[in-house]
């Protein structure tokens, strides 16, 4: 069965709460700071990230329940697609239930939005 998550967030509101390191240290993990570092406007992406995070949570299906949002790494491939890395109680989680995830990420000047497709994983 496929499951779908989706999520929407002002982008101003993650650039607000990014101010306080701690909001930073919580919610993402080193690997998606140092991807944040690189950008002349990192908060598009840090919104697009937050999105595709709570997105994961809904397709899980559980919220943000019994693993951190800094276990669910949301980063980019040499292409610069998206894609999904979890560790910790996230990727225990994911794998009990028998789950792999597709995340696509999109932004306009204000806005970014994520959708996460969780479905079977193949053995």
């Amino acid at each position: 069965m496929l499951k779908v998550g989706t999520d929407i967030v002002d982008i101003k509101r993650i650039e607000k709460s990014a101010q306080r390191e701690s909001f930073i240290r919580r919610v993402y993990s080193e690997a998606e700071q140092a991807l944040f570092s690189k950008k002349k406007n990192p908060y598009p992406t840090m919104a697009g990230n937050w999105a595709a995070k709570e997105s994961f949570a809904k397709a899980l299906g559980t919220g943000v329940e019994g693993f951190s949002l800094s276990e669910v790494e949301i980063l980019r491939d040499d292409m610069g697609a998206p894609y999904i890395r979890l560790c910790g109680n996230a990727k225990g989680i994911a794998d009990e239930m028998g789950l792999a995830f597709s995340v696509s990420i999109s932004h306009t000047d204000d806005l970014a939005t994520a959708v996460v497709i969780a479905f079977p994983k193949e053995d």
